[in-house]
This record gives C-alpha cells, structure tokens and sequence, in this order.
C-alpha cells in the first residue's frame, strides 16, 4: 500500500489554478521527487498533503487515510520558508521544537547534541538562531524535521543555501533515512540536485502533471541516439555508423546513424585500437527532459 496517495487534486487562488487535477503515490521506502519551476504547484500539493490547505476537488491519503494530529507527529517537514525562533540560542531551539513532536526533553537534548554534532554546528550552539548564516540555519531547520525519527519526511527546496560540502551531507543523510524505511518526498525546482536520489519523480508545470514515474525508464524514454565516449587518444574525424561527433571538455557525444546500435559502434572503436575510459548510452538530464517536454506542449497548444 502506497504511503501517500494523492487522487486528482485541484487548488485555487482568485483566478489563480495553483494545482490542476494532480496525482501520483509515494511508496515506502523510496525517495520520490516533486519537480518543476518556481511556481509551478508544487508546494501548494505539499501544504494540500500535509492539511495546511483543502483541496477544492480531490483527495489525500497518507499513512492509510486521512490526515490526523496523531500522524502529524510521524511526520517530518521542512518548509521553504524557515520557521525557527530567531532570538533564543540555536539549542533552545532545537531541543524545544523537539518537545513539540513528544520527546522527553532528556532525550531531546541528548539527540540535538548529536545532530549538532553531525551537522558542525556544536560550536554555534549558543548562538542566537538570528546570528547563524543561512546555510546554518538551513541545517537547523533539517534538524528540527528529523529529530522525532518520522516515518515520513517532506522536505522543500533542502539545498537551499547550502555549498557542496552541506550538500553532499544531506544526499547522504536522505539516503540514509531510505535505508531505513522512511520515506521521504523531496519538492525542488533544482532538478540536477535529485537525479542521483530520486527513486520516481513527478514532474509538474503549470498546476499540471507533465511526468509522472521512475526516473531511470523516464530519461531512457527521452534518449537520443547517442553514446559517450571518453578515450585516451583523440578519436577518428569519421567513423562508421556515427552521423556526428560532439567534443566536450571531459567526453565526446556520438551520434548514430539510423539503425545503429551502441554494442556496433563500442566495435568499430575496439577494431580501430582506441583505448577507452568511459562508453554508455547518453542519457539526458531531467532539465533537458523537461525544457523538452514544455516546448512540446507549448508547440501543441
């Protein structure tokens, strides 16, 4: 049974259609993506998951139903929009906001030290949250949606503000908590930020689904006719069965001819006694699938 199972929901705002007959489920265990731009309905699907808004049609249901205050506390949320106490030490904060979701404050403390820990920010304990950098806060705030051990994380725009050493932490953390059986939607508009986490995606433009289902059959169904290429010695200006030869900085792009086949041109390399370091089908990337897929249902309309 899918964790969350979100049927045909629509939301308005004025004259605005924010979300627009929107579905898909969220099995357990995985890490699902909700993409699009800036605007495009994804957090106002989350805040209509969460019961922060109604749906005007549609339905939601998480955890085996409806949503409850006894669910609210086996869920973890990080909005896009920070939500800490500015004037009070980041520890305060932290271990309050713990006993929020029911946890004894012995034990709040005792995990908040070691998220605190994990997270470099020990140091800053004492600090007023108003004095940390956003990229700290930002840390913060990942704390206070996982310190309660939720079966669910729901997290907005996570790498905001942080650099790539604080990025590749929480890949890794998210990862982890996958690991454990939570499960866990990550809303983003950086789309190259969740290729390498997302289980399945839905990707959304305009209140609508435009995509919806495993990343890896989504970026095969939109692949060319290519393969990458990354040798030791320059490769022949002309090669059997390869249309064009796109150079790159790292890698080289080949593409086929009509009715070639990767393992045919993988030969022809091996016959003509190129060394190679990298072969395999180039895929394209969920912004190029979607740059796509927007044109074509703009050409359509």
């Amino acid at each position: 049974m899918a964790t969350i199972n979100v049927e045909n929901i629509s939301k308005t705002f004025g004259s605005l259609l924010a979300v627009n007959n929107v579905s898909f489920n969220v099995e357990p265990g995985e890490i699902f993506g909700l993409l699009g731009p800036n605007g495009a309905g994804k957090t106002t699907s989350i805040r209509i998951i969460l019961d922060i808004f109604k749906p005007d049609s549609g339905k939601v249901s998480i955890l085996g139903g409806p949503m409850n205050e006894e669910k609210k506390n086996k869920i973890g949320y990080l909005p896009e929009e920070r939500g800490l106490y500015q004037d009070i030490p980041l520890e305060r904060c932290l271990v309050y906001l713990a006993t929020l979701k029911g946890i004894e404050e012995t034990e709040a403390k005792k995990r908040v030290a070691e998220y605190l820990e994990r997270f470099d920010l020990f140091s800053s304990r004492k600090k007023k949250v108003k004095e940390l950098s956003k990229g700290m806060q930002q840390k913060a705030q990942l704390i206070t949606t996982l310190i309660h051990k939720p079966e669910v994380v729901i997290i907005d725009e996570p790498f905001s503000a942080l650099d790539p050493v604080n990025t590749q932490m929480v890949k890794d953390l998210l990862r982890e908590e996958r690991a454990k059986g939570t499960t866990i939607i990550m809303c983003t508009h950086q789309m190259h930020q969740v290729e390498e986490l997302a289980d399945r995606i839905a990707l959304i433009d305009k209140g609508k689904t435009v995509l919806y289902g495993p990343l890896n059959k989504i970026r095969r169904q939109f692949a060319s006719e290519a393969v990458i290429v990354r040798a030791l010695q320059d490769l022949p200006a002309n090669l059997s069965g390869v249309t064009e030869i796109i150079k790159n900085n790292s890698h080289t792009v080949l593409h086929l001819a009509p009715g070639k086949t990767p393992q045919e041109i993988l030969r022809v390399l091996v016959e003509q006694n190129i060394s190679i370091e990298q072969f395999e089908i180039a895929l394209p990337t969920l912004d190029e699938i979607f740059i796509q897929v927007v044109n074509h249902a703009g050409a359509t309309k």
